[in-house]
């Protein structure tokens, strides 16, 4: 879709399925579930979908889905179905992994980061975008690199340490432009140094909030998972962005709902709701409707 000067994408590598309870941390499920339908393993489906960022400089990925490097335990652990990989979704906008200038990594998760290496000729991981350098903020790369019990799972050496070994990462801290027109911004919560990435273009914005937000039914302000590190964080950061998103007509991409990959928000009342983003409207051109005033008093 056209995006004032830019063009944007949400992207797939797939689906997969994570705990319903611990998606939603403290809303019980007789009201989570109207939202996102458990299996009969209590999961819920959710989408792998990285953003395209093209600037007409740049061609820039944020995140990079779950990849294709895990054994069979793993992908039925976590139901992991990929009927189209990232690559094949890149090259239906007629780009190649060389192709790929810049990628942003809100965190370093397995599902971010899994696509970024693939494995080499003799097995071990290389990167999956040779000509690319890595933006990762400098605080969640030493996370990564020193993980607590809760949050070792989450983090798999093989997806980013080649990319430093390679010389290929660049470390930033706090609120960084990284591009003309695209700029992280420092949300924490979900992990210590989480972060969203803001595209301005011809006095548009569009923010791709990773997991602070992770699907449209995460919009709401009580709907945080249980996976997030500082939970009071993302409240704190939703109560931020929300509103403005709102107030200012933002393009919202939502990076794990498998059925919505966009949508601009909207209030009934006090209550945030989201008005779905067509991306198949005006031959693609990027209709953004009035902005809307977030109500006085919260919600």
């Amino acid at each position: 879709m056209n995006f004032g000067d830019f063009h944007l994408a949400s992207l797939s590598d797939g689906v997969f399925r994570l705990d319903g309870g611990a998606m939603f941390g403290i809303v019980p499920k007789p009201l989570w579930k109207k939202r996102a339908p458990p299996d009969r393993l209590n999961r819920i489906t959710l989408g792998l979908r990285p953003l395209l960022i093209r600037t007409g400089t740049k061609n820039i990925l944020v995140d990079t889905g779950i990849g294709a490097k895990d054994d069979l335990k793993f992908r039925r652990m976590f139901a992991v179905r990929q009927q189209e990989h990232l690559t094949a979704s890149l090259a239906a906008e007629g780009l190649a992994p060389q192709d790929v200038d810049l990628v942003i990594l809100t965190h370093l998760h397995f599902d971010h980061t899994g696509g970024s290496t693939l494995p080499g000729p003799d097995g071990s991981a290389i990167p999956a975008f040779p000509r690319a350098r890595y933006v990762v903020q400098r605080g969640e790369w030493e996370d990564a690199l020193h993980p607590t019990e809760r949050s070792r799972a989450s983090y798999l050496p093989p997806n980013f340490l080649p990319l430093q070994e390679r010389g290929l990462v660049d470390f930033v801290e706090g609120d960084v432009e990284v591009a003309p027109g695209v700029r992280v911004l420092v949300t924490g919560g979900h992990t210590r140094h989480h972060q969203a990435v803001l595209v301005e273009s011809a006095g548009r914005k569009a923010i791709y909030f990773g997991d602070l937000i992770p699907t449209t039914a995460h919009v709401d302000l009580p709907y945080i998972m249980g996976y997030d590190l500082d939970p009071l964080q993302t409240l704190l950061k939703k109560k931020e962005l929300v509103p403005r998103a709102a107030q200012e007509g933002w393009l919202c991409f939502f990076e794990h709902d498998a059925a919505r990959p966009a949508g601009f928000i909207r209030y009934e009342g006090k209550r945030a709701t989201l008005e779905p983003w067509a991306p198949g409207a005006a031959e693609g051109a990027c209709a953004v409707p009035p902005a809307v005033q977030p109500p006085a008093g919260g919600r």
